[in-house]
């Protein structure tokens, strides 16, 4: 048993009063709001739909007509392809500079790769 939890048995036992937690029920959302996303799992959904909305700035109108990203899952970002052309031309060519610009504007920690998915 832990202490904290040994010490708690004998005082009930014993019958000693109990200290009471109180707890600061009083929170700016500024301090919550952060870890609530994290928790839920939100925070990443908030980056996913910036990438989306930013996806042609990065790539040009011409990839961003014929591609869309559709996830992002742990710093992975998935996109998809219209055509098998464009694939091998995103993933051969042009996949290292569209990563290079996407960690300029979102930082390296939201995404560390870009995987392209004909569909």
């Amino acid at each position: 048993m832990k202490p904290s939890l040994r010490s708690k048995v004998i005082a009930e036992w014993r019958g000693l009063p109990e200290k009471r937690v109180t707890y600061d029920r009083w929170a700016a959302a500024a301090d919550v709001l952060p870890g609530l996303l994290q928790r839920l799992g939100l925070k990443e959904r908030l980056h996913e739909t910036e990438v989306a909305q930013a996806w042609s700035k990065i790539v040009g109108e011409f990839i961003a007509a014929h591609s869309a990203p559709i996830a992002l899952r742990e710093g992975v970002l998935y996109v998809r392809v219209l055509q098998p052309a464009l694939h091998y031309e995103l993933e051969q060519i042009s996949k290292s500079d569209i990563l290079r610009k996407l960690k300029h504007r979102f930082g390296p920690k939201i995404i560390r790769d870009v995987r392209f998915r004909v569909g």
